[in-house]
């Protein structure tokens, strides 16, 4: 540790479920392997993740109370443990790192750490974010709403010297899930992408993505917030209010617009899933063309009711998607830079935490996130 730092810090803490935080100061956490970095937290975002988390939807998480959420955060390193790894050493104080939830302490010996064939999430044989064994920031375990926390080097993307850290902070976990579920779609240039839920945290920025990869993107939501700021993006997606526009009616308008006739020719070639409504799963999937696949992000409790029909008799292909390997969120990170790519936030100071959870239930859509450089 080192002799320059506080001996305490603050936190905003989840106390019980169906409570707001509770902001209390703590020891400062210290790096207790090699693989540990000690980072100050410059700026944490709110997904919502941490919701489900603090109302006790999520069965055995936290493992315990007080509880320090956050899963998507980014920060400045200011101390390794004592022994660094080589993974460690690569980040030398002072560097800016983007921190992702998974995977704190993969095991490197799971099937997954072994090697997955998978290649949104493959990485270096030896660490994967899907380790079976690994615990999850700010959820298994403490996470970036506080003043500083420990964090496993092999998770870590450095930041890009254009952005800063309240931009990178969302992309942790909305930037590498919406930039995974993209991947897993297996598009060409040129071809359709549907993203249901446009205007929220992910699929505001999954838009940008997508119209960067150079597809045609067809942006769905249902409420006027979400709506204007996907509006606002102006970056060429044609945009539907599904509470106006039925899907079948947009299938045959880009049918005319490409000159098919046939059902099957129709409309996608793929849509991402984002909200957690069986309406909007069953519009995306009358969005799709024959042999098109729908990637499901959301996992609402009750689950969706599939039809066996679209699979048999259309070939629709359904495919999850939680978040991608730490090779593709460095991938993602350079990939914003270069193109622009940011999330549309509001920044609230640490003390605030409990107002921003208010601003998140009103559904304006986009980000929200704690900046640690706010006055309180």
């Amino acid at each position: 540790m080192a002799t320059n730092l506080p001996k305490t810090m603050r936190g905003q803490f989840l106390e019980a479920f169906h409570k707001p935080y509770a902001l209390q100061s703590v020891s400062l956490p210290e790096p207790s392997g090699p693989h540990d970095i000690l980072i100050k937290v410059d700026a944490a975002s709110y997904c919502h993740t941490d919701y489900v988390l603090g109302e006790g939807q999520m069965p055995g998480f936290p493992k315990k109370f007080p509880h320090v959420g956050c899963h998507e955060f980014a920060g400045t390193v200011v101390s390794h443990y004592e022994s660094p790894s080589s993974q460690s050493s690569a980040f030398k104080t002072g560097d800016r790192v983007g921190v992702p939830g998974r995977a704190f302490h993969a095991c490197g010996a799971c099937f997954e750490c072994d090697g997955s064939k998978d290649p949104v999430s493959q990485d270096d044989q030896g660490y994967s974010a899907y380790c079976v064994h690994a615990e999850n920031n700010g959820i298994s375990r403490d996470g970036g709403f506080a003043e500083y926390a420990v964090v496993d080097a092999r998770q870590l993307a450095p930041i890009p010297t254009s952005m800063t850290a309240v931009e990178t902070a969302p992309l942790m976990c909305a930037g590498i899930t919406i930039y995974a579920a993209l991947k897993r779609c297996q598009l060409e240039s040129g071809q359709r992408v549907g993203i249901m839920g446009a205007g929220g945290g992910l699929g505001h920025l999954g838009v940008q993505y997508a119209v960067k990869m150079s597809f045609k993107v067809l942006a769905v939501d249902a409420a006027d917030g979400p709506l204007e700021l996907v509006e606002s993006l102006k970056v060429g997606a044609r945009i539907a209010d599904a509470r106006a526009e039925k899907a079948a009616d947009i299938v045959q308008q880009l049918g005319a617009e490409d000159g098919k006739k046939d059902r099957g020719e129709m409309g996608l070639d793929a849509v991402i899933v984002l909200p957690e409504s069986q309406a909007a799963f069953d519009y995306a999937m009358t969005l799709l063309k024959t042999h098109g696949k729908c990637v499901v992000v959301s996992f609402p409790e009750k689950g969706f009711h599939i039809s066996a029909h679209d699979l048999v008799f259309r070939d629709i292909s359904i495919i999850g998607s939680l978040v991608g390997s730490n090779r593709m969120l460095r991938e993602m990170m350079n990939f914003s830079a270069k193109h622009n790519v940011r999330a549309i936030a509001k920044s609230f100071p640490l003390s605030k935490l409990n107002d921003l959870v208010v601003d998140y239930h009103k559904g304006g859509g986009g980000k929200l996130v704690v900046d640690m450089s706010l006055e309180d």
